[in-house]
């Protein structure tokens, strides 16, 4: 497709992308809560051709110093579940990969990472998606991701019960083959070894939905 086709609020997917990757609204003028204090470095991976998304959590602490995305043993894992190479996942004119929020949002008290900004969404995510009319299969990674774009109702059931329930939203839609994953963070080791039915069930119609999209 070419980029330089206008959308509804009149600027091109190129010009769309590049007002993404220079946003500075949660760290100069947050709408939610307290200014964000690492600086903004938006990071996300797309084209209009892309068939394949990945909707994940928010940049860690490497991926912020390298901006690429899940460059960490995290994307390693994912690219395992996914069957896929490092060259086939960072083509992103067949994968795109975007996080719920697109900076890193820096760290509480305790080390950990604070959850994704919420100004990504209201400004960015609708109309981001809206542009990308060549999606076929959509990865939705944890639970923010889940409740944005599986709906609300997943925030009682949890991470477990959405992926258990996989073949509910991989169904759903016929044009839009939805994924719910868990992240595939080292915290989730012991999910993993006592959910064996993921790597049996879900890995391998994944693994052959993806081959049939970059082969």
């Amino acid at each position: 497709m070419n980029n330089s086709i206008k959308n509804g609020d009149g600027r091109s997917f190129t010009q769309y992308i590049k007002a993404i990757r220079s946003c500075r609204v949660c760290h100069d003028q947050p709408l939610y809560g307290q200014a964000m204090d690492p600086e903004p470095r938006p990071i996300i991976q797309v084209s209009q051709t892309a068939s394949i998304c990945i909707a994940s959590q928010a940049p860690g602490t490497r991926v912020y110093e390298t901006g690429r995305p899940f460059n960490d043993a995290s994307g390693a894992r994912l690219r395992q579940w996914m069957g896929i190479s490092d060259e086939s996942f960072y083509d992103d004119s067949r994968v795109a990969i975007i996080p719920m929020g697109f900076c890193f949002p820096g760290l509480r008290a305790d080390g950990s990472d604070l959850p994704p900004r919420r100004e990504c969404k209201q400004i960015w995510r609708t109309q981001l998606f809206a542009r990308l009319p060549n999606l076929k299969l959509l990865l939705t990674i944890g639970g923010y991701a889940q409740r944005w774009h599986l709906g609300p109702h997943v925030a009682r059931q949890g991470v477990t019960e959405t992926v258990r329930s996989w073949r509910q939203y991989y169904l759903a839609d016929p044009s839009l083959r939805i994924y719910p994953l868990p992240h595939p963070s080292w915290h989730n080791n012991r999910w993993l070894k006592q959910n064996t039915w993921f790597d049996d069930e879900v890995l391998p119609q994944l693994q052959q939905d993806i081959r049939q999209l970059i082969a």
